[in-house]
């Protein structure tokens, strides 16, 4: 799924090393519904699936599932799984599974972070990746491990498809939310951009992302922007990982 105030620009490198207790663990998914006016077209699930070797490197895989369909003229079933470094927190492999107006695509990449590269597919053709190249779903947990000051805008060259380039994360402003149980918490309101016409942050998608402003930092609702209008992801039960 797909959105300035800005005081200041800020040129922040990609920590190397992410925090030594990050704010999710195994185990951990955020269910979300979806939400058109009054419509409740769909569900959305982020997950912290396990942890797996890519290449040698112990892993994280995420996971983001979506399911939409708005009065039978719009329809997307989406599975994203991101395989992310544990030690580094860069991205290694990104696997894309989008059905879409009854259309199916797969797009699998493996990114090499060391070479500079990455490839789709069976496709022998490589493209230039970042240095420390992050994929959509690593993202929101990238996002949740990284210091943010309401009324800056921050750039990261750290997209794995470096042709996109830069990332920039402007905070907005703080907004209370309601969680599932029925407590309130101060959120940042996000808005991310990515110079990608059609991906999750494209900026035509105007998209906005509500953070808990505490230790947890939990993505409580995901807002995008289509051609038809507004579509939002509300958070709707939290399942909390091995440890949290």
């Amino acid at each position: 799924m797909n959105h300035g105030l800005v005081a200041f620009l800020l040129q922040v490198p990609l920590p190397s090393v992410p925090p030594t207790t990050p704010p999710f663990a195994v185990g951990e998914i955020l269910e979300y519904s979806a939400r058109y006016g009054m419509l409740r077209p769909g569900i959305a699930q982020l997950a912290v699936v396990k942890v797996d070797t890519v290449r040698g490197v112990p892993s994280w895989v995420f996971s983001f599932t979506s399911e939409v369909s708005l009065l039978r003229f719009y329809s997307n079933r989406s599975k994203l799984t991101s395989w992310t470094g544990q030690p580094d927190f860069v991205s290694r492999r990104f696997l894309k599974e989008i059905e879409e107006k009854g259309k199916r695509r797969v797009e699998d990449f493996a990114i090499f972070p060391d070479s500079g590269f990455y490839r789709r597919g069976s496709d022998t053709l490589t493209h230039p990746a970042s240095a420390a190249p992050i994929d959509d779903v690593a993202f929101f947990y990238f996002l949740r491990t990284t210091p943010l000051v309401v009324g800056q805008t921050y750039t990261y060259d750290s997209y794995y498809r470096k042709a996109v380039n830069p990332v920039t994360i402007t905070v907005l402003k703080r907004e209370r939310m309601t969680l599932p149980d029925g407590s309130k918490r101060e959120c940042l309101v996000i808005r991310p951009v990515v110079e990608d016409r059609n991906g999750m942050f494209a900026k035509r998608a105007k998209a906005r992302i509500w953070l808990t402003d505490d230790a947890q930092r939990l993505p409580v609702q995901i807002e995008s922007t289509y051609s038809f209008g507004t579509v939002k992801l509300v958070l709707s039960r939290i399942t909390l990982g091995r440890g949290q």
